[in-house]
């Protein structure tokens, strides 16, 4: 590990540099064509980050504690004396992160304090791989939005975006912060971004010495259990339906054809689905396979309008944390988005 030795006049052209070769790389980009570079991403679904860095030592914020005075800079910097790596498992990260269901990684090789953990270059990524995917805060030149801790409460106008979420309350490793959200918590977030097409790209923060804490082990085993019993209604999703169709979370497989439904609550009657004009030919329990009995009641033959759908979920095909529905239909989805069937006489 080193600091960075760049001059900052000269370390400033390149980044300037770097986003003009990249978009002179992609002008002549088609929608198709950046469609096919970004679809490894879209059916991702769900990311590990990682914040690791000198800050760890003494478990304070990650560059801002000296940029806003809460922690001189020379005794931000004495950290470095102190960050070992002595139990730094790279295998044993990577295990951990594939059996949490994460397709991709991103890692703080470099933060704002300019410490890096491996000797870096800048690199003018497009200029060598045009494939490369790049965040928004490259200046703006990036591929995909990235907002952070707050969940879109609608779904965001960049086609493509990940939500970056910490654990807790902190980025990097804190020991005094043991505000950790609990797996369902972060379970409904993630189904959150899903029904609105985005990734969430969830933080650890390992320790000085590389181990990650248990608490933060413990959500990713959980993350591991959900995701692989429900990894039909996760990776190679799109968007869902508009919220006021269904009292929960909603995405659709690639066909349209499949209407996955995530109950973030126990039920305690039957679910419903409202302005459903499709015919439903089946509805299964994602994870365990067990068909559902559901019925239509509301639709009338003398008018336009659908009924309302509703499933029985017994509690035994529940999950303890997420259960979610598969609605097989005749064809692609189709919804009925008016006001009902109006009368203006009798």
């Amino acid at each position: 590990m080193k600091k960075n030795r760049l001059s900052l006049a000269f370390l400033s052209l390149l980044i300037a540099a770097s986003p003009l070769r990249a978009q002179d790389t992609l002008q002549n980009e088609t929608v198709e064509q950046k469609d096919k570079r970004m679809e490894w991403f879209s059916q991702a679904k769900l990311g590990i980050f990682i914040h690791w860095g000198i800050y760890s030592v003494r478990g304070v914020s990650e560059s801002w504690s000296f940029f806003n005075n809460y922690l001189p800079y020379d005794e931000y910097m004495e950290q470095e004396k102190g960050f070992t790596a002595s139990k730094y498992d790279p295998k044993a990260w990577v295990d951990l992160i594939k059996e949490s269901g994460a397709k991709y990684t991103v890692i703080t090789t470099k933060h704002h304090d300019g410490v890096a953990l491996w000797d870096t270059i800048v690199d003018l990524l497009r200029s060598d791989n045009k494939n490369v995917i790049i965040n928004s805060r490259i200046q703006g030149y990036g591929d995909y939005a990235t907002p952070e801790q707050g969940v879109p409460v609608v779904r965001p106008e960049d086609k493509y975006w990940e939500l970056c979420m910490t654990m807790n309350d902190s980025w990097g490793y804190q020991h005094t912060d043991s505000n950790y959200k609990s797996p369902y918590i972060l379970l409904r977030t993630f189904v959150d971004c899903l029904s609105m097409g985005g990734n969430l790209l969830l933080d650890i923060g390992p320790k000085e010495d590389g181990s990650i804490p248990e608490e933060q082990i413990a959500v990713l085993k959980e993350f591991g259990r959900w995701t692989k019993k429900h990894k039909e209604a996760i990776y190679e999703t799109r968007a869902g339906i508009p919220t006021e169709h269904f009292q929960g979370y909603t995405t659709l497989n690639k066909a349209g054809d499949i209407l996955y439904l995530y109950l973030p609550y126990k039920p305690n009657g039957p679910v419903e689905v409202k302005g459903l004009m499709n015919k439903v030919n089946r509805i299964w329990v994602v994870g365990n396979g067990a068909m559902l009995n559901y019925k239509v009641y509301n639709k009338n033959y003398w008018n336009s309008v659908p009924g309302n759908l509703y499933i029985d979920v017994p509690q035994q095909v529940q999950d303890e944390q997420i259960t979610v529905l598969a609605v097989l239909l005749d064809g692609p989805i189709k919804l009925y988005r008016g006001v009902g069937q109006v009368q203006d006489n009798n």
